[in-house]
């Protein structure tokens, strides 16, 4: 009969989420936001240190992939177009001698500066934006 009173009196744990417990997840989600924002602008880094637009993008995803699983994705994507962008670009050199690859090259330049811009301002809003004309190698 102790027994029974004592079910009755106990009061059942909350599964429910604390504030507290929302407060971590926001700002876990801030984290991967910005961080995913930082892999996109790193391939921009390229333009003030030769080599490190293909380095500090991969070494960013590879450190903090664990760290922050989302990421994972947006490292594929952008892993994806640093290996597209480097072929169009082999592509571009070798079609200079028909004078096609001029006007390609120079695309491709712009478009290495714009899709990292649109990928990083849409990752800072928690959207994973596929780079256009990327060919999947990582999946």
């Amino acid at each position: 009969m102790t027994a029974d009173r004592e079910e009755k009196w106990t009061t059942p744990k909350s599964t429910a989420p604390t504030n507290l417990d929302t407060y971590e997840s926001q700002q876990e989600q801030k984290t991967t936001c910005e961080w995913a924002m930082y892999l996109h602008f790193s391939l921009l880094a390229g333009y003030l240190i030769p080599i490190a637009g293909f380095v500090a993008p991969l070494i960013i995803w590879q450190v903090k992939k664990d760290e922050l699983p989302e990421l994972d994705a947006h490292g594929k994507i952008v892993t994806n177009w640093l290996i597209s962008s480097l072929i169009y670009g082999v592509i571009s050199f070798f079609l200079i001698f028909m004078i096609v690859g001029i006007p390609l090259l120079a695309v491709l330049g712009i478009l290495n500066v714009v899709f990292p811009i649109i990928g990083g301002l849409k990752a800072n809003q928690g959207k994973c934006w596929k780079y256009p004309l990327s060919i999947q190698f990582i999946s």
